[in-house]
């Protein structure tokens, strides 16, 4: 642990931490198998032959939002849990519900280099306000508040004037939780004349940190940073003191791909986060977390050389009814697969008199050959449904990750 740097891993030289990271997968693999989900999910696979990001893609990917019904089906977890139920520390639950095995690991989630990077150190006194019933929020934050070596209030949700008060008392050197709460907190006590004023640093996750709320937290005292966690992987990137973007945690693997697929996208592309981790209790492979993000081009000046990624950019799940029929990204993903010519595309589903329409664009450097004809019968063939086709010039739709855009009004 330097001034600046939580380890040396956040400074190695990329090809290393390249090179690291897939001999550790390939461990990861070979445990994960052993779990009947795994085994199931990845079945046929050789953990030795998965040796760089382009093997990697080649797994196939499993959806966030798919768990709930494979735990429904494979209680509690689906299968997918390594460490049996009875050995866990804890047995979590988020909302949908999505349970979640927590184990012995020290720093189970990756906090503490978040924590780190936004200036906690060891001896500060931190006031965890993520919520401890169920979720596992507060124990992520928790654990790696102790493998800092910061004593931690449980603060955890409401009793907003019980907590100004812990904390007038108390003097923690930060907080933890939604920064939603943090300004509760902060107009809690201006209100009643506590001194909370050693609020002096914030890790902020669980919901946006717009930049008019930050600066209005800098002005009050609280220099906040935020991470992105979920539940499954825990930190899975953090913001430093250079706030350039989100630094990737050196415990998880991260692609940018293109939403209903598991195709990586190219730099800089905005696509759907997918994860993987290396938990010995609870690992995840291709992990298709349903959030939007792209990753940035260069290193952080902060020094850390991992990559960093532009921070949650929305929702992958695009799916849309249109004349009664569900349109999903997967099938508009399965258009542009069948006409590699084709760039970026986009449905753009509308409303015509009385009537849904769809209209697909799509980038190409030539519009010739009948090629609008045939992607229109492609989209047809695919959907079932009819649609106009507008080719367009490369470069000229968004980036933006969006393929299906629904621009019908609303009421």
């Amino acid at each position: 642990m330097s001034a600046d740097h939580y380890d040396s891993l956040e400074t190695r030289d990329p090809a290393q931490r390249e090179q690291d990271q897939f001999a550790r997968l390939a461990q990861t693999l070979a445990r994960a198998l052993k779990a009947p989900g795994w085994a199931k999910h990845l079945a046929g696979i050789d953990p030795e032959s998965v040796t760089s990001r382009a093997a990697l893609a080649k797994l196939p990917t499993l959806k966030k939002s798919d768990l709930v019904a494979l735990q429904k089906d494979s209680p509690p977890f689906g299968g997918y849990n390594v460490t049996a139920p009875g050995k866990a520390k804890r047995i979590l639950m988020s909302p949908g519900p999505i349970f979640e095995i927590e184990g012995h690991e020290k720093d189970f989630a990756g906090v503490a280099r978040a924590l780190f990077a936004a200036g906690f150190r060891a001896g500060d006194i931190v006031h965890n306000c993520f919520s401890y019933h169920l979720t596992p929020g507060a124990w992520m934050f928790d654990a790696g508040a102790e493998a800092l070596g910061c004593p931690i209030i449980p603060g955890g949700v409401g009793n907003t004037e019980q907590q100004v008060e812990a904390i007038a008392q108390l003097r923690p050197a930060g907080y933890v939780g939604t920064p939603d709460f943090l300004k509760v907190i902060l107009d809690t006590a201006q209100k009643s004349g506590k001194d909370v004023s050693s609020l002096k640093r914030g890790l902020v996750s669980g919901a946006a940190l717009p930049p008019s709320l930050r600066q209005e937290l800098s002005g009050r005292g609280v220099d906040a940073l935020q991470c992105y966690a979920i539940a499954e992987t825990g930190v899975i990137a953090y913001e430093t003191r250079a706030r350039e973007g989100m630094v990737v945690s050196e415990t998880i693997l991260v692609e940018i791909v293109r939403p209903g697929t598991g195709d990586p996208v190219p730099e800089g592309d905005v696509g759907e986060v997918v994860v993987t981790s290396f938990s010995p209790d609870y690992p995840m492979i291709r992990l298709a977390t349903g959030d939007m993000s792209a990753i940035m081009a260069g290193r952080s000046t902060c020094g850390r050389t991992n990559r960093r990624i532009k921070g949650w950019m929305g929702r992958a799940d695009q799916t849309t009814k249109v004349k009664g029929m569900f349109v999903r990204p997967e099938q508009i993903a399965e258009v542009a697969k069948r006409h590699p010519e084709l760039g970026r595309i986009r449905l753009s589903v509308g409303r015509d008199g009385e009537q849904d329409t769809m209209t697909l664009h799509a980038e190409c450097g030539s519009s010739g050959g009948g090629l609008s004809d045939a992607i229109a019968q492609t989209l047809q063939s695919v959907t079932k449904l009819k649609g106009g086709v507008r080719i367009v010039a490369p470069g000229s739709l968004p980036n933006d990750g969006k393929v299906i855009a629904d621009e019908r009004p609303v009421g």
